[in-house]
């Protein structure tokens, strides 16, 4: 069964750093694509960055570049999200993803992915 676990989240103050990790089970996490999202109450959810593990190749949206980092631990089957200088625009609830689609049109679209985390909270206080 595939299943993808997050963590991390929390309450912190603005400028303050935090890094969610997302747990992967149930399928080649060597070969996969996993992506960061974050959807806030009444938006869309919105991609941050996507790692593809298969190649190392690793994807910015524009909110994310710069501030935020993603990496992978493939002995642990796990992905990260190394998130600095954050904002209380950044409060939202933080979700990963994989996607089996060999192509995406859209590589931070949340309708290209297939599998979906139970999501974490991030709360940036000002």
């Amino acid at each position: 069964e595939v299943q993808l676990v997050e963590s991390g989240g929390g309450l912190v103050q603005a400028g303050e750093s935090l890094r969610l990790a997302c747990t992967a089970h149930g399928f080649s996490f060597v070969d996969a694509r996993i992506g960061w999202f974050r959807q806030a109450p009444g938006k869309e959810r919105e991609g941050l960055s996507v790692i593809e593990n298969s190649d190392s190749k690793i994807f910015y949206s524009d909110s994310a570049r710069g501030r935020f980092t993603i990496s992978s631990d493939n002995a642990k089957n796990t992905v990260y999200l190394q998130m600095s200088s954050l904002r209380p625009e950044d409060t939202a609830v933080y979700y990963c993803a994989t996607s089996f689609k060999k192509q995406t049109m859209n590589i931070f679209h949340f309708r290209e992915y297939d599998y979906w985390g139970q999501g974490t909270q991030v709360t940036v206080s000002s």
